[in-house]
């Protein structure tokens, strides 16, 4: 069944047991305004769209969070480990989103989720997120119908500014997402 909506995003996360042992991984933190993103998210949508029946193996399972009290890259290493103890076959990324602007020169961001609005593309800038009491919480700060359509566009932020435009283009050719998603349709940087 593809993905039409918010409901069937999070439905098809609560359905998947690794998906949700990630999450409850991520929570025993307790990081604030932490989420699983980019694309954690974003290949469980288009594997579904494309109707395959096994998983598209990730790179890494980016974590975020919001702390602008500790910006040493030290700590997020350090999360890193703790969360390989709990799960040792995952390769963790875990970044701090008070000192992430500094990537792409930006100015501060204000929480985890201005930081998924700075994302390069808007279907990467998508994260999920367990409450204390276990629901399921989805962050799409560019909504969801360019990842339901596998439609793989600039986010505002790179698409306005000619520096990231070239940034947004060469991270779009080095992942190559087509050849495993044939039914991407990649927006130029210049036409988003």
């Amino acid at each position: 069944m593809p993905v039409t909506n918010e409901q069937d995003l999070l439905q098809a996360v609560k359905e998947d047991p690794w998906m949700m042992d990630i999450l409850a991984a991520v929570n025993t933190l307790g990081l604030p305004d932490c989420w699983v993103c980019a694309g954690f998210v974003r290949s469980k949508v288009w594997d579904i769209q494309h109707g395959f029946s096994s998983r598209t193996p990730l790179a890494d399972v980016d974590v975020i969070y919001y702390d602008p009290s500790d910006l040493r890259e030290e700590t997020e290493k350090l999360l890193e480990a703790r969360l390989r103890e709990i799960d040792s076959a995952t390769p963790w990324s875990v970044k701090n989103q008070a000192r992430m602007h500094t990537v792409n020169s930006l100015p501060p961001y204000t929480s985890s989720s201005d930081g998924m609005a700075n994302f390069p593309e808007t279907a990467t800038a998508l994260g999920l997120a367990l409450t204390a009491q276990g629901d399921l919480l989805l962050a799409a700060p560019h909504g969801i119908n360019d990842v339901i359509r596998l439609v793989v566009r600039p986010s505002p932020r790179f698409s306005s500014d000619p520096y990231l435009q070239e940034v947004y283009t060469q991270r779009i050719s080095q992942k190559n997402w087509q050849a495993v998603w044939q039914q991407l349709q990649i927006i130029p940087a210049t036409g988003g």
